[in-house]
């Protein structure tokens, strides 16, 4: 048992387990290491003369060239075996980490979400991953979620507004009644088809449930309305002043940086629940892209984010 630090009467927040069957894997591994070294004894007593015949130069070359190869491969068997002659498994215990420390000492988390194209990876999927990292069972107001949208795609900005208005219902459905797994799509998926029926909840989770369920259903279907039409409803451009940005968008292979802060608790009338908590702060970023100047793609993505943040 291996305990992350603390004092007397804490719980360990994780556990350290050997693995099984290690006498058997040790017993494999000697014995392979003396094979290995056999071959080796094997190649050192029988090095091609040196003498000037025919076909002498190419077995020698040939002898060189399996001697480097089995030697390579025996240094690399030998420098695995630090991780597999003594394995262990960890487990953690997360629900541990609010009993042990106060929401205010707990350190901020940043947490990135990337995409790059709203055909290859469709908006409904990315606010899916958005709304389950959102409803992360840590303190929101030390949660802050990333979209990098490397496609600059102002669908994806609007599936992401979308998703923002859902969350004030999402979250706290998540906290009253424990959900997992937290993407809407997925939990929906599951308890429509296993635990809904089987009529296991109470009249009150099924009133909210369903509730939910209908909120999410319009959601999708206006996402899904515009990602098909390729653009966003005029009533939502009006409404929201961040799709001005677009107003010089080239393509998404050129265009500016694009930055919006959707939910952030200093924004007191947007950044709150239904239940009055605070929402994580939710961030969108494009950030500019030039064809003359190499991008490399999602890595440059994140590179970008953690330059900005820091």
């Amino acid at each position: 048992m291996a305990a992350a630090a603390g004092g007397m009467g804490y719980s360990p927040l994780f556990e350290t387990k050997k693995g099984r069957g290690r006498f058997m894997y040790r017993t494999f591994a000697i014995s392979l290491f003396v094979a290995i070294f056999l071959i080796w004894v094997y190649r050192l007593s029988h090095i091609p003369s040196s003498k000037v015949e025919d076909g002498n130069n190419k077995k020698k070359w040939v002898w060189l060239g399996l001697f480097g190869a089995e030697l390579w491969f025996g240094f690399y068997w030998v420098l695995t075996q630090a991780l597999r002659w003594n394995l262990v498994f960890r487990e953690t215990f997360k629900n541990r980490l609010s009993q042990r420390y106060d929401d205010d000492e707990l350190a901020g988390v940043d947490i990135f979400v990337c995409t790059a194209d709203p055909e290859i990876e469709p908006p409904m999927m990315v606010i899916n991953t958005v709304l389950s990292v959102m409803a992360y069972d840590y303190p929101t107001h030390k949660l802050s979620v990333y979209l990098s949208d490397d496609g600059a795609s102002h669908i994806t900005f609007y599936a992401l507004l979308e998703a923002s208005n859902f969350a004030k219902h999402w979250l706290p459905f998540c906290k009253k009644f424990k959900v997992e797994p937290r993407s809407p799509a997925a939990y929906f998926n599951n308890i429509f088809s296993v635990a809904h029926q089987s009529n296991q909840y109470d009249h009150t989770h099924t009133l909210e449930l369903e509730a939910i369920k209908k909120l999410y259903d319009k959601m999708e279907r206006r996402i899904e309305e515009s990602t098909k039409m390729g653009e966003v409803p005029k009533e939502a451009r009006l409404k929201h002043k961040g799709f001005s940005q677009w107003d010089s968008y080239s393509s998404k292979h050129d265009h500016d940086t694009i930055l919006q802060i959707i939910l952030h608790k200093k924004d007191p009338n947007n950044s709150k629940d239904v239940d009055g908590v605070v929402l994580p702060t939710l961030v969108y970023l494009a950030r500019e892209k030039r064809p003359q100047h190499p991008h490399n793609f999602k890595a440059g993505a994140m590179n970008s984010l953690v330059f900005n943040l820091h």
